[in-house]
Order: structure tokens, then C-alpha cells, then sequence
């Protein structure tokens, strides 16, 4: 069963999934982890594809390519293309990019300031996994 939004937002049953679908949508983009790396690293100027690349060690160039034509596809970066031999490529946050930034810091400014607890969380999880792998009574 998938997961669905739950929360009261004042809309009628059908505008409701509508809503929730959109939300869907943004969350699977922003929380793909090279799309939000890739806005992320954009944020100061624009980059080429292969700048990207070496600032985002670990991806692949499919995946790299494939999140770009994402984040270009819902708007939030922009795709310049020179025409050189071999082509340039620049790739920019748009306004609707940079004003992602915003809400994205604020993210992880909650996720650093909760790391702590949230390590104390997993690991005490994982200790609770292991008594009942275990079959340690708890």
C-alpha cells in the first residue's frame, strides 16, 4: 500500500489526491539524492555537465544526465547549450530553483542539528533488532 498524504488541506476529495499526487511528484524529485546534490551544487554559479560530475564524485554520467533532464523537465534548471566543437553544455538553477534553496537549507540545518539524536535513535533500533534476532528477552 502506498504511503498518502494525510493532513487536513482544506481541499474537497478529489482536488485532495490531486494535491497529494503533486506533492508525490516534488518529493520523488528533491528527494532523489543526486538531484538535490546537483541543485545544491549549482547554487553559486552555473556548471558544466563534467564540472558537476567531479564535484558529485560517485555518480555515473547516466544517472548525472538523467537527473538533469529531471530538474530542467519540472523547471528548476536550466540547460545552455554553445554551439563549439565538441558543444558546451551550462547548467543553472532557474528563479524557481534558487528559491528551492531556501527551504532545502532549512533541512539541513534540522538534520544537522538533530544528527546526534537521531544516531542515539538508530542505534538504539539496532540494538533492539539484535535482542529479538538474538531472542534475548528485552
Amino acid at each position: 500500500m502506498a504511503a498518502t498524504h494525510t493532513g487536513d488541506t482544506g481541499l474537497g476529495e478529489g482536488e485532495d489526491a490531486a494535491y497529494c499526487r503533486q506533492v508525490r511528484l516534488l518529493l520523488d524529485r528533491v528527494g532523489e539524492k543526486w538531484s538535490l546534490l546537483a541543485v545544491l551544487a549549482l547554487r553559486g554559479q552555473p556548471r558544466r555537465f563534467n564540472q558537476l560530475r567531479r564535484e558529485l564524485s560517485g555518480v555515473s554520467p547516466r544517472m548525472l544526465a538523467r537527473s538533469l533532464r529531471g530538474l530542467e523537465r519540472d523547471g528548476l534548471v536550466s540547460r545552455q547549450v554553445y554551439p563549439t566543437v565538441p558543444p558546451q553544455v551550462d547548467y543553472a538553477l532557474t528563479s524557481l530553483g534558487q528559491s528551492l534553496l531556501q527551504p532545502v537549507d532549512a533541512l539541513l540545518q534540522w538534520a544537522w542539528a538533530h544528527q546526534p539524536q537521531m544516531d542515539q535513535a538508530r542505534s538504539d533500533f539496532d540494538a533492539h533488532q539484535q535482542q529479538d534476532a538474538d531472542g534475548t528477552p528485552l
